[in-house]
């Protein structure tokens, strides 16, 4: 019978030691090392959109116009026009699912992989978008099964 199938297991190798760093090679509960991270991967696209030489914020122009939109539709939210507002907020997350989907580098638009931040910037921009367009009093447009949706929940 092997050690392994006994249940017993050698004991870990210690990680090395960070130049610079005290570490020991103290173990947790369990006689499992320290998990330690070294670095992180940059999504896909998530490189500067401006050359090294440009000033900071033009190097992360993408995600600076996303939230531009979205904070100049707040503000057009907060003054009375909430129609209006909202598909300002919605638009702006969808040209975000536009830049992301079209450029290479966004900067910091770059969450996750590019299927998943369009994906994601684009149902949310859609869903905004929608709902303001059917917001009462006098929606833009009407869509039946949705109203019979909330009038069977509301009752």
């Amino acid at each position: 019978m092997s050690a392994e199938a006994a249940g017993e297991f050698p004991a870990a190798a210690p990680l090395p030691a960070a130049e610079g760093t005290a570490h020991t090679a103290a173990r947790e509960p369990g006689g499992r090392p320290p998990e330690i991270t070294r670095g992180t991967a940059r999504p896909e696209g998530g490189g500067r959109a401006a050359g090294g030489a440009a000033p900071a914020p033009a190097r992360q122009w993408p995600i600076l116009l996303v939230l531009a939109g979205a904070l100049i539709g707040l503000v057009v939210t907060a003054t009375g026009q909430f129609r209006a507002g909202t598909i300002i907020v919605g638009a702006s997350l969808l040209v975000g699912a536009g830049l992301r989907w079209a450029l290479t580098a966004v900067g910091m638009l770059a969450v996750r992989s590019r299927f998943t931040d369009v994906i994601t910037y684009g149902i949310l921009g859609a869903a905004i978008l929608l709902l303001a367009l059917m917001a009462q009093p006098d929606p833009v447009i009407r869509i039946p099964f949705l109203e019979d949706i909330i009038h069977f929940s509301v009752r």
